[in-house]
């Protein structure tokens, strides 16, 4: 299996893309790039798209701005039963409350997780707060800790304080390959999964381990963004944008 970090307007052949996979867009922070991660998607050719989590910031959709709700629209169009693209929406934490109804109006399958089989391989797609102890003994702390880190983005529009916060944090380092190393066995027990592709920790990354990998698709609050490409042949790319 090929793994490769790019640029996927010079290394990615856009007919050769079976699935994308997106996470953390937050619709409705000062720092989702929903306008980009739109202008991506139109010009991409694609079978399958999988929204991995995080698609919202929460539940004020009051916050949503113009560029979000074109996203919305697109997203809607795609999953129409007459299109020859499949869109998948798996939850994650920010996304509780907005899933089902949106599903609904969206026309969008919302899984908790999501298990396919491409080629010879077995892949699944979860967001990976589940593997986040943290969040779940701390729910008041977490939410100060991640209103603090968009403030930061907000004010820092080339992103380069927040990327360095996650770069020099042991915190979030330790974080980030506890998922990684979950996610795997998790993958492995309950589906037999050679690759697992989660978000949340906003860090894209790669790793094998024990026969397995597990790719983080990163997010689209930071400059550049990244998502993950399985192409038509099994490779898998991380990609940024």
């Amino acid at each position: 299996m090929h793994f490769e970090q790019t640029n996927v307007t010079n290394d990615v052949t856009m007919s050769t893309i079976d699935t994308v996979v997106v996470s953390d867009i937050h619709l409705g922070s000062h720092v989702s790039r929903s306008r980009v991660l739109l202008e991506f998607l139109q010009q991409t050719s694609y079978r399958r798209l999988i929204l991995n989590g995080d698609v919202f910031d929460d539940l004020n959709f009051h916050r949503l701005k113009k560029d979000d709700w074109r996203f919305l629209s697109y997203i809607r169009k795609q999953s129409n039963p007459r299109s020859d693209r499949e869109v998948i929406w798996v939850v994650g934490n920010h996304d509780g409350g907005v899933a089902e109804v949106l599903s609904h109006l969206l026309g969008v399958d919302v899984h908790e997780e999501y298990a396919w089989t491409h080629g010879d391989r077995r892949f699944l797609a979860i967001h990976g707060h589940q593997f986040d102890k943290w969040i779940n003994d701390h729910a008041v702390i977490t939410a100060v800790a991640s209103w603090l880190y968009l403030l930061i983005q907000k004010l820092d529009p080339h992103h380069r304080a927040s990327r360095w916060v996650k770069r020099t944090s042991k915190k979030w380092l330790r974080l980030a390959n506890k998922v990684a190393d979950d996610a795997i066995r998790y993958g492995r027990k309950h589906y037999e999964a050679h690759v697992v592709i989660c978000g949340h920790t906003h860090q894209p990354t790669t790793v094998e381990k024990d026969g397995s990998t597990y790719v983080n698709s990163g997010c689209w609050t930071d400059i550049p963004s990244s998502y993950v490409v399985i192409t038509d042949d099994g490779d898998v790319r991380l990609c940024e944008y």
